[in-house]
């Protein structure tokens, strides 16, 4: 994999620099550079052409959702990633919706910081369980709302446990059952066993099935 160039955005620098403590000896990342509010950050990505943007969300003169929606639509090769302090569900949401491949609260430890960094340079998505479960929610109640979904398709989401929708949540990222399995500390049997009673409580016959009736 190549090297993974990283633009820290965030408007306090005490968090930029705790950060590049933590990141800056790591052998298979390159910080490219800081910012301190959301302008500096899109005037940096222009210019530095960083392949992963770590983003706080609330700082000055542009916020990280008007920065993420801007860096989603006109910089295609730079990723983001939230880093945020706010653990709150339509935060989340509204940052996947304006294109954060990942949400990381400012308490995650370093390892998880890495592996999150990591998987979305890679191309994929990454939510811890909790913030994943969260914005699932969000966005089924969001979509149920907006596109006027029927109830019958509400009461059946609505049936599933919650560890069951954090299941769905990592099936709608696209994570098979050993992924699944490796990321929620659970054994692959568990999750398959999940899945079957998610495709039960249901009544789809399959993942893309599943997939449409989630997402709406």
């Amino acid at each position: 994999m190549n090297k993974i160039k990283l633009l820290i955005a965030d408007d306090h620098a005490v968090v930029r620099s705790g950060i590049r403590n933590l990141l800056e000896d790591e052998p298979n990342i390159e910080i490219v550079g800081e910012a301190a509010d959301g302008a500096a950050a899109i005037e940096q990505i222009k210019t530095l052409k960083p392949s992963l943007l770590l983003l706080d969300l609330t700082m000055p003169k542009m916020t990280g959702f008007e920065v993420a929606k801007i860096v989603s639509e006109k910089f295609e090769t730079t990723k983001i990633v939230v880093f945020s302090m706010h653990n709150d569900q339509e935060y989340m949401v509204k940052a996947v919706e304006n294109g954060a491949m990942g949400y990381l609260l400012k308490d995650t430890g370093k390892e998880e910081i890495l592996h999150a960094l990591e998987r979305v340079h890679g191309g994929q998505k990454y939510f811890p369980s909790n913030v994943s479960a969260l914005i699932i929610e969000g966005l089924l109640a969001e979509r149920k709302q907006n596109l006027n979904l029927n109830k019958n398709q509400n009461n059946i989401i609505s049936l599933l446990s919650k560890q069951e929708k954090v299941i769905l949540s990592h099936i709608i990222e696209g994570l098979n059952s050993q992924e699944i399995s490796d990321k929620l500390e659970l054994s692959v049997r568990t999750v398959s066993n999940h899945r079957a009673n998610i495709l039960k409580k249901t009544k789809v016959k399959n993942t893309a099935e599943l997939v449409r009736l989630a997402l709406g």
